[in-house]
């Protein structure tokens, strides 16, 4: 009943519609403001994601001491925001900054359609390493935020190896992670709830991930219709290469995703001006989300 090129779109919408489980996801208010590099950058190069008020900054982590260094690299691309959604869920689920993995986490990704097997296992497991080396600090807009000076994701745990006898099977070094303090703090005071199903129909689509958690973060708390030009949103979700018109064809294909994800959303794309934002009810029903002592 609708064209080939929007058969996508309309599965996505009825997948989230159809969803019963109810289940949750947590992000950061940070995260919903900036995000990842979404291709991979050389892994000595830092990255610096400004958003509205705050600004991201991640640098990479080394592998080991001696000369010369070798630089891990950042995370980047959906499946470290996949992971990072996994262990902020958790985190606020459990009220602990000691996240479990092994079964609960491959329970976790495999909901979301991925699996520790092949290209999959081997993309997550890169990602997990880089996340656990880098730091990264939020700068926002009249606060010094100091407290992030060495900050991190995770202070240990997300490394993972081969069992001898079978090198098909990874499995993880440690059977936890422990966050950062100060990340996991900030994570209780300013968590954003997402709907899962949404996130699973996302998984393999890191800018259309980044729209959607925008989305849910700022369409609910709007009290009129709200403008936002092309610039800002290059801004937010462009590279510094990136050209207006290009930027421009690659945002409106990964718009639509999430827009088909985030059934309550009102959004309205003008080619010209960029979007205008209407108040829209919450991707989930209201409720009280517990972020533990």
């Amino acid at each position: 009943m609708v064209e080939p090129e929007q058969k996508a779109l309309v599965d996505i919408a009825a997948e989230v519609m159809g969803d019963e489980d109810g289940r949750i996801g947590i992000t950061y208010t940070g995260f919903c403001l900036t995000g990842l590099p979404h291709k991979r950058l050389p892994d000595d190069q830092g990255w610096e994601k400004r958003g509205h008020r705050v600004t991201l900054q991640i640098e990479p982590g080394r592998n080991g001491v001696g000369t010369p260094v070798r630089f891990v690299g950042v995370p980047y691309g959906a499946r470290a925001r996949m992971i990072l959604l996994y262990l902020q869920t958790q985190a606020i689920k459990t009220g602990s900054r000691e996240v479990e993995l092994g079964r609960s986490m491959r329970d976790w990704l495999g909901r979301m359609g991925l699996s520790w097997g092949g290209e999959t296992g081997r993309a997550l497991r890169e990602q997990a390493t880089r996340i656990s080396a880098c730091s990264l600090k939020f700068h926002w807009e009249g606060d010094t935020a100091a407290g992030w000076d060495k900050g991190g994701f995770v202070r240990s745990g997300l490394r993972f190896h081969t069992r001898a006898d079978d090198e098909r099977q990874p499995t993880l070094w440690e059977d936890r992670v422990i966050l950062d303090e100060v990340f996991y703090e900030v994570l209780r005071k300013h968590p954003v709830p997402l709907r899962e199903a949404a996130l699973r129909e996302l998984a393999d689509r890191s800018l259309s991930l980044d729209i959607y958690i925008w989305l849910a973060y700022r369409l609910h708390t709007l009290k009129k219709p709200t403008p936002i030009r092309w610039a800002a949103l290059q801004e937010q979700f462009g590279t510094q290469t990136s050209l207006p018109t290009n930027f421009r064809r690659v945002f409106k294909k990964a718009l639509a995703p999430a827009v088909a994800a985030y059934t309550e959303g009102r959004i309205e794309f003008d080619d010209d001006a960029g979007l205008v934002l209407h108040p829209s009810p919450p991707p989930i029903a209201p409720r009280i989300v517990a972020v533990g002592g």
